[in-house]
């Protein structure tokens, strides 16, 4: 991710805070050895310092898969991570013919092993070097655009020189929100294959309804395989090529964990907000999430009604349905949680506290005019947050107007020196270009896209005059009559439902493109002049922030110190790793969870209707009872899931959980409703997270849907 997406990151503070809880936390790899001492009291068995260096086992074996996380389990590249994140890949392989979403898939041997579609990367992180005074010695005396263009070009530099280095994709973090900087770089592998994947009704077993939700019984996992070139370098996929030998891979534990038991999460996780201000604390509860989870819910109804009348239509809009699903559950817990905590109240007496504590200390009359001036750049940008989150979704939520809107802006941006185009379009990123062109043909339907579009274009006719477009006003028109007309016309006449006739228009210059016969593209050429308009503005207002809220941080940080209190970096997709235990947990009076699940839930769970449908095959296997070498002591049990008091959010989807001898004992997929909040606010008496119990995974692959050979890659034999 490159630094502009991660504006809202937020810095480390070296410093750790014994009044800090074990559970709480995304700690850095080189904040570890500072906080050996709490690490070690809380059961883990290995060295501390050791973890310092990402280039080392354990952290060398995990991996970003994705937006989310995952790790080498064998020495010939096999990656495991969450059915869920690897749906794509699923999905890709998947036609009305042949279901591998339903069915699963399993592998025979390597020559069985399916290619992940194109665009689908994995990165092993092998370097992370601060480059602050890099980065902000043009940026310094400027404001607005000049300055986030000088930050912009700096990092732009960084990378490309990263570059030069083959098979590398490099990227500019910024941390404490603009005040530190840092070179990451990371080997991309290009040919991912998949390997194991259970059918639907276990990977997903209990679907939207489970979701954040315990008790849990999903074995959503899935098992993928890196490949490189017959040279050992990253390349396209081949049938030439070979398993990429990785650095170090994680070992499977043999025994389980139990309750009190110490674990320890690495991974990826993308971004939190704790320390966010008190109006965006507001603004998230007050608008943001309501609106966004009504503009979501209608985009689900419209791709669920087609789904029912098209099975072909379903399987091409899965992937997008499952994610559209996953957010609109997590935005609403979020909303319920931060309620619940009264998080808007607490974080306006904390920030009115830190404030008039600041006022009162020497560094007050530099940082204090520095904060007002953020606070008020802030409040500006919400003057047009309907719009924005319109146009947002109406780009990341269709397929043929996004590949329209990427060619336009494609030609646009070549007519730059390539060290000064947008983020997404210098040369390295057209091949993802490509890529992503190429398989629009799996995941669109036109009528599907043309009711998705009238959905948000709906929405956006409907808005205050204030926050309209000239452009869209004129390319769509005013009324819902206007709009349907448009989209008829629009759809009718363009040839890029043709792969051949996408990658064509790639080529093409921005003299072709704008007087192009292609209706979509005719449509784009209009849009474009606003978007572009648009993004100008969002920049020179992240220009000022990036300016101006490190004094906002430097005076929390200041202030959470002299209460005794930790600090720790917000998330912001770089590596991280938390610690805690297996816990149990009190969701509300009189009610309680164990921490751990077994199968018997879920022939308690199968309906035999979806989403609660087990296959015959796993209900059979729990019949015969044949759990030998699995079951849990304790209980005597068949063990599926569990629960700790890990810090995780989105993207630590995936993330390898270890055991205090760091050996691989589950697989992060998701948290409890009660602690959905928690990228914003953490409550250590709701904050779980949910993961896969490995046990369930092995006897699945034993005795349910047979890998032999898969198990003795990975170390755990059949039984």
């Amino acid at each position: 991710m490159r630094w502009k997406r991660m504006l809202w990151s937020t810095a480390v503070a070296m410093s750790f805070s014994p009044l800090a809880q074990a559970d709480e936390g995304m700690w850095m790899p080189s904040q570890l050895p500072s906080i050996g001492r709490p690490l070690k009291a809380a059961g883990y068995r290995g060295d501390p310092s050791a973890l310092a260096d990402l280039t080392r086992p354990p952290l060398s074996a995990v991996v970003k898969v994705g937006g989310a996380t995952g790790a080498f389990v064998s020495e010939q590249g096999l990656v495991l991570t969450n059915h869920h994140v690897a749906f794509g890949v699923i999905q890709y392989n998947s036609n009305a013919q042949r279901n591998l979403i339903e069915q699963g898939y399993v592998a025979t041997d390597r020559s069985e092993e399916l290619p992940a579609n194109p665009d689908f990367r994995l990165r092993v992180t092998v370097g992370f070097e601060q480059v602050t005074d890099r980065v902000l010695t043009d940026a310094r005396g400027k404001t607005g655009r000049a300055y986030y263009d000088a930050v912009d070009a700096a990092g732009k530099a960084l990378v490309a020189a990263c570059e030069r280095e083959d098979g590398m994709r490099c990227s500019v973090a910024t941390l404490f929100y603009g005040r530190d900087f840092y070179l990451v770089k990371q080997l991309e592998l290009r040919d991912v294959r998949l390997v194991y994947a259970p059918p639907r009704a276990i990977g997903n077993y209990g679907d939207e309804v489970d979701n954040f939700m315990w008790p849990r019984h999903s074995g959503d996992f899935t098992v993928l395989r890196a490949y490189v070139g017959p040279d050992g370098k990253p390349a396209d996929y081949s049938k030439d090529n070979r398993p990429y030998t990785p650095p170090e891979h994680l070992k499977i534990a043999r025994e389980g964990v139990n309750e009190g038991d110490f674990v320890m999460l690495a991974g990826y996780p993308g971004i939190t907000y704790r320390h966010r201000s008190a109006a965006e604390f507001a603004d998230q509860v007050q608008w943001r999430l309501p609106a966004s989870v009504a503009a979501m819910k209608q985009l689900q109804e419209v791709i669920e009604d087609a789904g029912e009348k098209d099975a072909q239509a379903k399987i091409r809009y899965a992937s997008q349905l499952q994610s559209l699903k996953n957010n609109i559950k997590r935005f609403s817990g979020e909303l319920e949680g931060l309620k619940r905590s009264d998080a808007v109240a607490v974080r306006q007496q904390d920030e009115a506290a830190m404030l008039a504590w600041l006022d009162k200390q020497g560094t007050a009359k530099a940082l204090r005019p520095q904060i007002d001036a953020a606070m008020a750049a802030i409040a500006a940008g919400n003057a047009s947050r309907e719009r924005d989150l319109l146009l947002g979704l109406l780009q990341s939520q269709t397929q043929l107007l996004r590949s329209a809107l990427r060619l336009q802006r494609l030609a646009h941006e070549r007519g730059k020196p390539d060290a000064e185009r947008e983020n997404g379009y210098q040369q390295r990123d057209e091949e993802l270009i490509a890529s992503g062109l190429r398989q629009v043909q799996r995941r669109y339907d036109p009528a599907v896209e043309k009711r998705l579009l009238t959905a948000l274009l709906t929405r956006y006719q409907q808005l205050p005059a204030a926050q309209h477009v000239a452009e869209f006003d004129a390319a769509f028109g005013r009324t819902p009559t206007e709009l349907a007309t448009t989209l008829d016309r629009v759809y009718a006449a363009t040839a890029l439902g043709d792969e051949a006739q996408r990658l064509r228009w790639m080529d093409a210059d921005a003299a072709a493109l704008a007087t192009a016969d292609d209706s979509l593209l005719q449509l784009a050429a209009k849009l474009q002049p606003a978007l572009l308009r648009i993004d100008d503005e969002r920049k020179a207002r992240e220009g000022d922030l990036l300016r101006l809220r490190p004094a906002y941080m430097q005076a929390l940080i200041a202030y959470r110190e002299q209460q005794g209190r930790a600090v720790y970096p917000d998330a912001n997709a770089t590596l991280r790793v938390s610690y805690g235990k297996v816990t149990a947990l009190k969701a509300r009076d009189a009610v309680g969870y164990a921490p751990l699940t077994s199968t018997a839930g879920i022939v308690e769970k199968n309906t035999g209707v979806a989403p609660f449908d087990a296959p015959k095959p796993l209900l059979d296997a729990i019949a015969r009872g044949d759990y030998a070498g699995y079951l849990d002591p304790k209980s005597g049990s068949m063990p599926v899931n569990f629960l700790s008091n890990l810090d995780t959010t989105g993207g630590n989807s995936g993330s390898p959980v270890l055991n205090a001898k760091g050996e691989l004992v589950g697989l992060n997929f998701d948290s409890n409703w009660e602690a959905v909040s928690a990228s914003w606010m953490f409550d250590p008496r709701y904050k779980r997270a949910i993961h896969v119990d490995l046990r369930y995974m092995r006897w699945l692959m034993d005795k349910v849907y047979p890998a032999p050979w898969l198990l003795q890659e990975l170390g755990v034999p059949a039984r």
